[in-house]
């Protein structure tokens, strides 16, 4: 048996991991036994992308693991200051949930484009009301987050005619920097969110981004839930200052029964699944795989993050 520790958080790790037998002793655990089983890992899988287990145990006694690796193209969950500090290599997965998250998202812009919901509606109560819908074609979109997910969401919308701006922390060929968000806003149809969450971009789109919107303006958030203050989202739908939202990530996650942005008028909600195609967790085993047999041999990763920005450059 090998004398690398491959550390999972999760108590239902995926069984691809059996592909490891013989090179390495993979453990399971919850997040209650993380931190006490930290110090003894080389390597962290955190297969349940959605617990903050690590970031809350990273700051405790004992060696910390040389590479830590999270199936999500997010990091925020991971990332405490002494995390960020350390010499431990964090690598995502970067590059499985591009082109299932721009298919959504072109999904979500098609169906509100062609009220597809108040089609199915009028169907539930039998009732033939002929109604016009929006030409998507030389509408204008702004994508916000320039990485590998924003540029598949604007090549997708480009193949609909919809004219996409992509914008990034800074300004480059083919991409607007930050500073000009505000007024690229005021002549939007659609707002799709996909940026990082940093300290920067925190509360990015708030009551300010959403009065600078025009009233036929749609907003749609697949990056982080903080990445939107959700109050001035909700008072822009009831004041109409934009037409219509979708959100597929939240603050709190999973939105509880009784979470009043159900039933926001004019607001989607879908419980964070825009990338969670058939067969993305073997896409993301596979990928974790190919990653340690590169750790194994000594070679350098691909999608290591830069833990000081929060995202692989």
């Amino acid at each position: 048996m090998s004398d690398i520790c491959v550390l999972v958080l999760d108590d239902d790790p995926p069984p691809d991991l059996d592909r490891l037998r013989g090179r390495a002793q993979v453990i399971s655990t919850g997040e209650e036994e993380l931190a006490e089983l930290l110090p003894s890992a080389d390597v962290v899988l955190v297969w349940d992308f959605t617990s903050p287990a690590v970031r809350r145990a990273w700051p405790g006694p004992g060696p910390r693991p040389g590479w830590v690796h999270t199936p999500s193209a997010g990091v925020d969950h991971v990332l405490s200051p002494e995390f960020a500090a350390s010499d431990t290599v964090l690598t995502n997965a970067r590059g499985v949930f591009d082109r299932p998250i721009a298919e959504y998202v072109a999904g979500l812009v098609l169906a509100m484009a062609k009220d597809l919901p108040g089609t199915w509606e009028r169907q539930r109560q039998r009732r033939w009301q002929h109604r016009e819908t929006l030409r998507l074609a030389g509408t204008r979109a702004v994508v916000v987050g320039a990485g590998p997910i924003g540029r598949a969401i604007a090549e997708t919308l480009g193949c609909l005619d919809v004219r996409t701006e992509l914008v990034g922390r800074t300004a480059r060929e083919g991409v607007r920097g930050q500073a000009e968000l505000p007024a690229l806003l005021v002549e939007a149809d659609w707002v799709v969110c996909a940026a990082p969450l940093t300290e920067e971009t925190r509360g990015m789109f708030g009551s300010d981004a959403f009065a600078a919107m025009p009233d036929r303006a749609r907003f749609i958030n697949v990056g982080r839930g903080p990445l939107v203050d959700t109050t001035a989202l909700v008072a822009a739908l009831e004041q109409q200052e934009i037409a219509a939202a979708a959100l597929d990530v939240f603050e709190n996650e999973p939105l509880a029964p009784e979470d009043p942005l159900w039933q926001v008028p004019g607001l989607f909600v879908s419980p964070h699944m825009s990338g969670d195609i058939v067969g993305w967790r073997g896409a993301l085993s596979d990928q974790f795989l190919e990653l340690f047999d590169l750790w194994e041999a000594g070679r350098p990763l691909f999608n290591v993050v830069d833990k000081q920005l929060g995202y692989v450059r």
